[in-house]
């Protein structure tokens, strides 16, 4: 949703990300205060949960307004990069910063809260954190195989709000049932206070130490897993980026990566439960999880090579219980993903629970350290949680502007491996065991470590190897919005892959479906000077657009990677990036027609396949009415329409809502909308061969003569308004195109029986 207003570059994207992140540390470090210094810290919960529901409630009105305020602030915002983040983290923050600082408050205040009910520390934090991941896991799944699909974006906020409620409510009546903390623990308990003071910095340490661990054994501890934070996030980054590429970005694919992590988390927090208050060598072991997922990090990959055997294998069972296309994903992630995930998942209630316990869990602590401890425990979470979710922020940001851009995913993966690696070897050292097992364990991991990281592939040529066979990589970026993968066939034919789905290629075919998409609505125009060309793939579409005499062109392209791909295909794009009359925007498109006063004749796209993700932005009826908001009078807009009948009548009729007079042309795959009844002149048809552009531009097209342009129409919009019949519009809401799961599969779309009179819209005849 901040998507509508900012656009879904990375950029923006990011500063979103890090506001609401920001909250979640600002929010787990003030509870980490609180939770120690009340007596119902679930009580607490139950409001924060409370005011998170009333916040969810509010936030669609609120980004409404947002939206309309940045509009209107835009133009006197600074255009330079740095700066216009600046002012979209101010306002994302305004926006932000209360429900996730709420969010944040949650994590120390349950389980503060559960320290109530008695019984141990470390059986409350392993049973609460698996348990949240796993209400992870069926929110993901929900919202995206169901929810949205089925309720749309509102209400699903609205019924994830509901449960926000739902959870406060019961928590305050558990907490009216339970007694108070004091009871329990038998410590005194200081309720908040403006002359309260916070436990001295000097009796903590010593609280700590009498624990068990050093303060410096602890500090080895919360620092490990700051790291953690930055790798897990990070590492992340670039699993969905390079997964992709086999799975295809899909928000079926995401749903089903974040999901095997989160699955990961919960399975490994639940195993690890029933050993935390066991007296273990827990510093040891952490370094062995440790070391452990350094190896997986950066083997991650290699298992991809089994990819399609293990699909194979599963496709037969899982189609019986889902539909048959999660099946490839499912596998891939299980492959690729659910190893670390599942260290990592065993690995944080250790740490958190040596942290929170100050050590504790090595032997008993002594009376006086026990109460102060218990009385630190929600700050010592808060203080852990805040650090992680810190160095998650420094992960992502990291991941997707420097170490994929500038390194890549293979060093990307080895470099967050050897920080895991690391950091596994720093907790060794300060651990329980003696100095000669150290080193000898030390060594040995070295080893092992050093044979993974020679095994680590090429995540790219495993791609090319499975999707295009015998195939040369000629080119490739991992940019800071896509990557981008140009590949050459035995017959020279060259291709352009973004994130995985194919975008151009130099065959005759694809050339001319893609020019086609640019010559149409230039040739059906009276005389196009300004146009606007959203997505650049090889760059055929805008080529085909700026050859025609007296036009001024605007690209607007999502990723920079993409403009520098689309060098390789000048052959099929007329040069257009060198053309004088070309003007080139690295922006998000939609964005871009939210934001712009400029006017245009006509506007084309080519843009992504409907049900690969993010389509929704740019299929949807708030799409095209923002297309027709810039739309010159007479102007004409050309959108390109594919899938099955569901999806072809589904696109089609939100088209047309926007567009009344639209009209069907070529193969029944491009719609040409208009405000007002197409006219088409002879004369002007026949003055645009005059000129050597417009000319070149309509011998391209095939339609050498004016009764050739006719006989590319199909249909008017009365037509295909009887053809298309009553059914549900794409919106912002409900992206039906997008989550195509939602929709019938069954058949192509049948045109034969969509035909109209071309001869209604000649003039002059």
């Amino acid at each position: 949703m901040m998507g509508w207003v900012f656009g879904v570059t990375v950029y923006a994207a990011s500063t979103v990300w890090a506001s609401f992140m920001a909250g979640l540390a600002v929010g787990s470090l003030a509870a980490g205060v609180i939770g120690d210094r009340v007596r119902h810290p679930l009580r607490w919960f139950g409001v924060t949960e409370l005011l998170i529901g009333a916040t969810a409630l509010a936030t669609p009105a609120i980004l409404s307004q947002l939206q309309k305020i940045y509009v209107a602030l835009y133009p006197s915002l600074p255009r330079a990069l740095p700066a216009l983040t600046a002012a979209r983290l101010a306002i994302a923050l305004l926006v932000l910063i209360l429900p996730t600082t709420l969010m944040g408050a949650t994590l120390p205040l349950v389980i503060k809260g559960s320290e109530a009910r008695g019984g141990s520390l470390g059986a409350h934090l392993g049973v609460l954190y698996g348990s949240n991941a796993i209400g992870a896991i069926v929110g993901t799944i929900a919202a995206g195989l169901y929810l949205i699909p089925g309720l749309g974006i509102h209400s699903t906020f609205l019924a994830a709000a509901a449960v926000n409620l739902a959870v406060g409510a019961g928590a305050l009546v558990i907490s009216g049932l339970a007694p108070s903390r004091d009871s329990v623990t038998g410590n005194p308990v200081r309720e908040i206070t403006p002359s309260s003071e916070l436990i001295p910095p000097k009796l903590a340490e010593q609280a700590a130490s009498e624990g068990g661990l050093t303060d410096g054994q602890l500090l080895v501890v919360v620092a490990v897993f700051t790291v953690s934070g930055v790798i897990s996030l990070a590492i992340e980054v670039v699993w969905f980026r390079v997964l992709t590429l086999f799975l295809r970005p899909t928000v079926y694919g995401f749903a089903v990566m974040l999901a095997t992590i989160l699955t990961g988390i919960a399975l490994g927090s639940y195993v690890v439960t029933p050993l935390l208050e066991r007296r273990l060598r827990w510093l040891s072991i952490l370094a062995g999880l440790e070391l452990a997922v350094g190896v997986a990090i950066v083997l991650s990959f290699r298992p991809l090579a089994y990819l399609p055997d293990l699909s194979n294998r599963l496709s037969p069972a899982l189609s019986q219980v889902m539909p048959p296309y999660l099946v490839f994903p499912i596998a891939g992630s299980l492959l690729a993903i659910f190893p670390t995930a599942l260290l990592m998942g065993l690995a944080f209630p250790i740490g958190l629970r040596v942290w929170a316990g100050g050590g504790r869990g090595t032997r008993a602590p002594a009376n006086r350290a026990s109460g102060r401890s218990e009385e630190r425990t929600a700050r010592r979470i808060g203080t852990f949680y805040s650090m992680n979710v810190a160095g998650a922020i420094a992960g992502s940001l990291a991941a997707g502007f420097f170490l994929l851009p500038i390194l890549g995913s293979r060093a990307a993966i080895i470099l967050l491996g050897t920080l895991a690696f690391v950091s596994g070897l720093a907790l060794l050292w300060v651990s329980e065991l003696k100095t000669p097992a150290r080193v000898a364990i030390g060594l040995a991991a070295t080893a092992v470590f050093g044979v993974a990281v020679w095994l680590s592939p090429d995540a790219f040529v495993q791609f090319v190897a499975q999707r295009y066979r015998r195939q040369q990589i000629v080119w490739r970026e991992e940019g800071v919005e896509a990557t981008v993968v140009v590949h050459k066939a035995a017959n020279n034919e060259l291709s352009l892959t973004v994130n995985g789905n194919h975008e151009a290629s130099t065959g005759g075919g694809m050339t001319y479906v893609h020019r086609r998409i640019g010559h149409l609505p230039m040739a059906l125009h009276p005389f196009a000077r300004t146009a606007l060309v959203i997505g650049m793939g090889g760059g055929a579409t805008a080529g085909a657009v700026s050859v025609h005499d007296g036009v001024d062109v605007d690209i607007v392209e999502l990723a920079g990677a993409v403009v520098r791909g689309a060098r390789f295909f000048e052959a099929i794009n007329y040069g257009v990036l060198s053309r004088p009359n070309v003007h080139l925007r690295v922006d998000d498109g939609r964005n871009y027609l939210m934001l712009t006063r400029q006017k245009y004749d006509v506007i084309t796209a080519d843009v992504i396949i409907p049900l690969f993700a993010g389509s929704g932005n740019l299929y949807s009826a708030e799409y095209f009415t923002l297309m027709k908001r810039v739309l010159k009078p007479g102007g004409l807009v050309l959108q390109w329409v594919a899938g099955t009948e569901a999806e072809y009548k589904t696109i089609a009729r939100t088209f047309l809502s926007v567009f009344p007079e639209t009209t069907v042309w070529a193969d029944g795959s491009l719609l040409v909308g208009a405000l007002e009844p197409l006219q088409l002149r002879r004369a002007e048809f026949d003055a645009k061969l005059e000129l050597p552009g417009r000319a070149q531009g309509l011998r391209d097209l095939g339609v050498q003569s004016f009764d050739k342009l006719l006989s590319m129409f199909v249909a008017g919009p009365e037509e295909l308004r009887a053809y298309l019949g009553p059914g549900p519009v794409l919106t912002d809401d409900r992206p039906l195109a997008e989550y195509f799961l939602s929709l019938p599969r069954d058949k192509s779309p049948d045109l034969s029986t969509l035909k109209g009179d071309v001869t209604r819209y000649v003039v002059g005849e």
